[in-house]
């Protein structure tokens, strides 16, 4: 493209007579505008040849070549009006650094210049640079600035790794090309030469600081496409150490150096090229610069690069799954550059030969810490080797060489059906499951070279599988990877005092690797769409017979990897107090060891989901259903117990709690009036305070009362009335109207018409609320609400303030209704899942009271913004609702209440 400045700019043409002869500062107004015009109309077509389908690199050129004609001819306009005004003359050369420097400027790119001057003539300097700066500046540019000499460029190179940075990647814009030369000289002999080994450890060091900020992993759910892992700055920083360690300016030298072939440039280039195409686009679309790819950036994305939904995935997960494999090869590419620059020069070593390097077996050695394979051709001769490397590494506690990594990508194709059922192959790979040390950082190992998809196909299914919600902030085969960390974790002790049950099972498991296959294959179906769980449990048969399990083994894989859900599905949804329920999920389980080992991957698989996901309230929730459900088991009868002998149990043990203080005829007609649910779900002492509390109604219209769990993180809120018709409601109104989050309610109403509701709260960023005045204030609320003072309705809408869910664009799903009317003999259970909002709870439960449903039991679960509520109805006269037509109009007026916000 051709950039035409002088249209813009006619008066300043040799020809134009007494205007030409004007000074810069007269001018000024004249050149801002024609500027502006000049980069509003050039960008225009730069971001037509864009949506064209222009490549990124020929884009990110001509980005850089219309910035540099602008600069340019400011530049040569302020020095020249300065020069013919008599403002002294010193030699000046304006460089481009950083990635303007480079020649990488994307749309709406900073601009970083530097002012290299030599000379006394510093003032001169200074003022052409702020004429310019201030100019930019005008036109809405981010540009950054240094003014310098020579020296300067050497004391701060030696004394800042981000100055030494930047003057890598430095340019000559304009000025004197005498300075020029200079610069390039002492860029050779002073800064170039000074010793890489501190620049590249710092890089290194920068890098991993820069992953922990934005997400240690390529496969975060929404990638900076220049900061995280197997973005724009790992190939930058793997080009500034390559500069730095080899002297050279163009990464071309590097292939002459033989550090680079022309393959590995390619590829460089061609990861740079896609990673700004995406970038371009984001920068355009936003009108400013923008490098996260939020969930609404990359639906717009996808469109842009023309993805279609089909049957089984969304366009935007098929786009960010070849985002990923393409973030998979910068990560690489980058990571391999690196790790080459890292060694010290090996000559010495080589003189030395064989006799320096330790032979471990199997062609295999150790020299300085790493594994090497010198013969090329080790895996060829016998492919179970690329098993082996793996296992002896990992053994030996070495990391594999930079070389042998790239012979293993090289020989995947060797992975063939007769390699995965190798009665060798198999034993190695259950060898370094079984190991006491590094089965995490192994497993991760063969996943990054891409070996674990070659090995087990099924598992590449879900290879940068992208599930586009908020709440799974990794890739599929990632999260899973993360998961078995997890049980790592439990094997080695590091959760033992935080989880000292888990921690004991782990132990406990008769096989180890059993459980790491299943809790590593218990999305393996999400590969396949739909119900991955069923899905996932299918495919147990074909992969453990390729690997050679025995039949209880593999029946125990597909149990598990089908019923993964379940667990934490019961726990989190259900009435734990029901033991015809619990009855029935132990006999699902059918043995111990089955429990346990579900118990232990529901676990990892919740805790690996993202951070703050696993929490003390589920941790409590799970647990519960575990031992109630072992219990069962280790009954082993199966049967209900006999109620009514637990319940006078209850009761005398009650009465003996509250002693000769409280009247032993009233207590006992309290006790009579409770509900059988209530007095088995509580111990004795917590049923004797509510009796206490129950009793105080006689002269309170409301009693109230909070005790805290710090180590839960959640308070206990408990409110006495009398029960009148939408209690419930109004009191998830007054919860939301105070900015109270709900994690659970145990609601229980007594035949005498006092009602005892016990809600786990806290506060929507998950801490515990010990504010007295906001305790008062919700009493006084709820107080004001019952005695009908004031409509629990006018409280919500005048308490309500727009949130950070409503800021932050998500990715959507329909509203989903469904009722269960088999899992409970008194109740018909209404699940309900949608998206989270202010007054949510209140807005589902007065619709279920306008639909006349009295709510029994409320199990409340929200996943970051995906609400996941469960409530327990009957109808007026004390049954489950069973008509059609009924269950219909339930589900649609529901429905119709959240997504209405009504």
């Amino acid at each position: 493209m051709e950039f035409n400045i002088d249209r813009y700019f006619p008066d300043t043409s040799q020809e134009a007579g007494d205007a030409g002869r004007a000074s810069f500062e007269e001018k000024r107004p004249l050149y801002l505008a024609a500027s502006k015009h000049f980069l509003t109309h050039y960008r225009d077509e730069i971001m037509a040849l864009h949506r064209a389908g222009a490549p990124g690199d020929t884009v990110v050129r001509e980005i850089t070549a219309m910035t540099d004609t602008l600069i340019r001819k400011l530049f040569r306009s302020i020095t020249r009006d300065l020069s013919q005004h008599g403002k002294g003359k010193s030699h000046l050369t304006l460089m481009a650094i950083g990635g303007y420097g480079r020649g990488e400027l994307n749309p709406f790119s900073d601009i970083d210049l530097m002012f290299l001057y030599s000379g006394k003539d510093q003032a001169r300097v200074e003022d052409i640079a702020q004429k310019l700066l201030y100019f930019l500046w005008d036109m809405r540019l981010d540009v950054g600035y240094s003014v310098r000499n020579l020296q300067d460029c050497v004391e701060m190179a030696a004394a800042d790794t981000t100055v030494r940075t930047a003057l890598l990647d430095a340019r000559v814009l304009s000025g004197s090309r005498i300075l020029a030369k200079e610069f390039e000289k002492v860029m050779l002999t002073q800064i170039l030469a000074k010793r890489s080994d501190s620049f590249i450890r710092e890089k290194v060091d920068e890098l991993k600081k820069r992953r922990d900020k934005y997400g240690s992993s390529v496969y975060l759910l929404e990638p900076n496409v220049k900061e995280s892992e197997g973005g724009l700055r790992d190939l930058h920083t793997a080009l500034w150490v390559a500069k730095i360690k080899y002297k050279v300016s163009d990464p071309k030298e590097l292939i002459v150096k033989g550090v680079l072939s022309e393959e590995d440039l390619a590829g460089y280039h061609e990861a740079l090229t896609y990673l700004w195409r995406i970038r371009n686009e984001l920068h355009f679309s936003a009108g400013r610069k923008s490098d996260q790819l939020t969930f609404d950036a990359q639906t717009r994305l996808a469109a842009f690069f023309g993805y279609e939904d089909s049957g089984r995935t969304l366009a935007v997960e098929e786009f960010m799954r070849d985002y990923y494999l393409h973030a998979t090869k910068v990560e690489h590419i980058s990571s391999s550059l690196i790790a080459t620059c890292s060694r010290r020069d090996e000559g010495a070593f080589r003189i030395l030969g064989y006799f320096i390097r330790r032979p471990i077996g199997e062609g295999f050695y150790i020299l300085k810490g790493e594994l090497v394979v010198p013969d090329e051709s080790v895996f060829e001769k016998e492919p179970a080797r690329l098993m082996k490397i793996f296992e002896y590494a990992q053994k030996h506690g070495v990391a594999i060489s930079v070389a042998a990594k790239a012979l293993i990508r090289r020989s995947l194709y060797l992975v063939n059906d007769k390699f995965r059922r190798s009665k060798e192959v198999n034993q190695s790979f259950f060898a370094i499951l079984r190991s006491d040390k590094g089965v995490s950082e192994t497993l991760r190992l063969m996943h990054h070279l891409e070996f674990l998809n070659r090995f087990i196909p099924e598992f590449g299914h879900i290879f940068c599988k992208v599930q586009h919600d908020l709440y799974h902030i990794y890739t599929v085969d990632i999260h899973s990877l993360f998961a078995v960390e997890e049980i790592i974790r439990l094997l080695r002790g590091e959760r033992g005092e935080e989880l000292p049950l888990l921690t004991q099972l782990a132990r406990e498991v008769d096989k180890r690797e059993l459980l790491l296959l299943a809790v590593l294959f218990h999305d393996i179906g999400k590969g396949e769409g739909g119900g991955h769980a069923e899905k996932g449990a299918a495919m147990m048969p074909t992969i453990t017979r390729r690997m050679g399990l025995s039949k209880e083994d593999s029946e125990r894989l597909e149990f598990l990897v089908g019923t993964h859900l379940l667990m934490a599905h019961i726990a989190q949804r259900r009435d734990l107090h029901d033991e015809k329920m619990i009855i029935q999920f132990a006999r699902q389980m059918e043995k111990s060891e089955n429990l346990k080992m579900l118990y232990l991957l529901t676990y990892a698989d919740i805790r690996a989901v993202g951070v703050d996901v696993w929490t003390e309230w589920k941790a409590m929730l799970l647990q519960e259903l575990y031992e109630k459900a072992f219990s069962v088991m280790e009954r082993g009868d199966f049967r209900l117990e006999a109620r009514s002998e637990r319940v006078k149990n209850v009761k005398r043990k009650v009465l003996e709690i509250l002693g000769p203080d409280c009247p032993a005829a009233v207590a006992k007609e309290e006790l009579k009036a409770m509900t059988i649910r209530h007095l088995l779900s509580n111990p004795p002492a917590v049923i004797a305070e509510h009796v206490q509390n129950l009793l105080l109604l006689e002269h309170e219209k409301i009693v109230t009362r909070v005790s805290h769990e710090p180590d839960g993180g959640y308070s206990n809120f408990t409110i006495c009335t009398v029960d009148v018709p939408g209690l419930f409601s109004m009191i998830t109104g007054v919860m939301a109207a105070n900015g109270i989050n709900i994690l659970g309610a145990q609601i229980h109403t007594s035949s005498n018409g006092k009602a005892l509701d016990i809600l786990q709260v806290n506060s929507p960023q998950g801490f515990v609320i010990t504010d007295e005045s906001r305790w008062k204030r919700v009493e006084d609320d709820l107080r004001q609400v019952l005695t009908g003072k004031i409509q629990v309705g006018t409280l919500v809408a005048k308490r309500q303030r727009p949130t950070l869910l409503s800021e932050r664009v998500k990715p959507r799903f329909p509203t989903r209704v469904e009722i269960d009317n088999e899992v409970s003999s008194d109740y018909t259970v209404i699940d309900i899942y949608t998206h989270d909002k202010v007054g949510l709870l209140y807005m589902i439960t007065s619709t279920l009271t306008e639909l006349g449903l009295y709510i029994g039991i409320s199990k409340i679960s929200t996943k970051v913004d995906q609400v996941a509520d469960v409530f327990y109805v009957k109808d007026i006269f004390g049954q489950k609702i069973t008509s059609p037509e009924r269950l219909e109009e339930v589900k649609v007026r529901v429905a119709k209440a959240i997504d209405d916000g009504a």
